[in-house]
């Protein structure tokens, strides 16, 4: 799949300046021509909603547009089952969120790490795999620093757990600012910490 992406939807935009107006035949050529390209690159037209939308108007954004009769729906069939709707908003509905992988080892890759007065040093990252929980000893890959996690924040507010996909700040005891840094990887010292690798595989 294309960069990881595995669902997609064609939203056929401008449909309030096509000739004539709302063409229907125009929207069909569109969805014959972007099928084929999409399934030449790996996706099953089957399991992809095509709307047509006019994003300037709000035509089938949000609600059914009167300006295109002809359009019945979208329908979509994939393994997981069918969906159909009429609007891009019920498309977007229908998109099945990913399975996060909270039963793997815990893997927190930081992007920044701060100094905050009177709390002292917050490292902050996205939980890609397991969770995260204060009361938690991690260890910092590569440098190999040991310490106990205090807190953990999401958007200024204070979490039992975090799990994959959370963008969050933890304080951490102990720790200066100067020993951590944008790159490392944070893991759980009791299950499977981070540690070198003579090779991987990429995506």
């Amino acid at each position: 799949f294309t960069l990881g992406v595995k669902q997609l939807i064609v939203g056929v935009n401008k449909m309030d300046s096509t000739e004539p107006p709302y063409s229907e035949a125009r929207f069909e050529e569109i969805k014959k021509e972007v099928s084929s390209y999409i399934k030449k690159i790996g996706y099953n037209p089957a399991a992809v909603a095509f709307v047509p939308i006019s994003g300037w108007n709000g035509d089938n954004m949000l609600e059914v547009s009167e300006k295109m009769p002809w359009f019945k729906g979208w329908a979509i069939e994939r393994k997981e089952g069918k969906a159909d709707g009429k609007c891009l908003i019920e498309a977007l509905d229908a998109i099945l969120p990913p399975s996060r992988p909270t039963d793997k080892a815990l893997r927190l890759p930081l992007q920044d790490v701060y100094k905050i007065g009177g709390i002292g040093t917050v490292p902050v990252g996205r939980v890609e795999t397991g969770l995260l929980k204060p009361g938690m000893v991690v260890v910092f890959a590569p440098a190999n620093i040991t310490t106990e996690v205090k807190s953990v924040e999401m958007h200024h507010e204070a979490l039992t757990e975090a799990v994959p996909g959370d963008n969050v700040g933890f304080n951490v005891k102990n720790v200066s600012v100067k020993e951590l840094r944008r790159g490392f990887v944070a893991g759980d010292t009791k299950n499977n910490p981070p540690k070198g690798a003579a090779d991987f595989t990429a995506q």
